[in-house]
């Protein structure tokens, strides 16, 4: 069995970031750097994206409110709430908000980074 050392506890997501300029990218807020994991909000405007790029680690996406679409590997896929993606690490991939998305168009980022000796 493993002992907890103290938890982490990520800010709120009650409140998520308000989306810059609709054109623009969008806003963004760390919620949590913690031990193995990282989690970061993304608020998009519709007509926003976050173009193609990669990381070093696995993530997972989550859509918390409105309409989003990951792409991830040459795959699109439709998020809605409560739908989560895995994506290996160093994989291209994408986020687009649709034109005709609500207002306030959530992702949750986890970025699993792993444990810490």
């Amino acid at each position: 069995m493993r002992s907890v050392r103290s938890p982490t506890l990520p800010r709120s997501i009650a409140a998520p970031p308000q989306p810059d300029h609709p054109r623009g990218r969008p806003a963004v807020k760390r919620l949590l750097q913690g031990d193995g994991a990282n989690l970061i909000a993304f608020t998009f405007a519709p007509g926003q994206s976050f173009p193609d790029h990669s990381v070093a680690h696995p993530i997972t996406v989550q859509c918390l409110s409105g309409e989003l679409t990951f792409g991830c590997g040459g795959e699109t896929i439709r998020l809605a709430p409560g739908t989560v993606v895995h994506c290996r690490e160093r994989v291209l991939h994408r986020v687009d908000c649709p034109d005709d998305a609500p207002g306030s168009n959530v992702l949750l980022l986890t970025m699993l980074t792993g444990e810490r000796p």
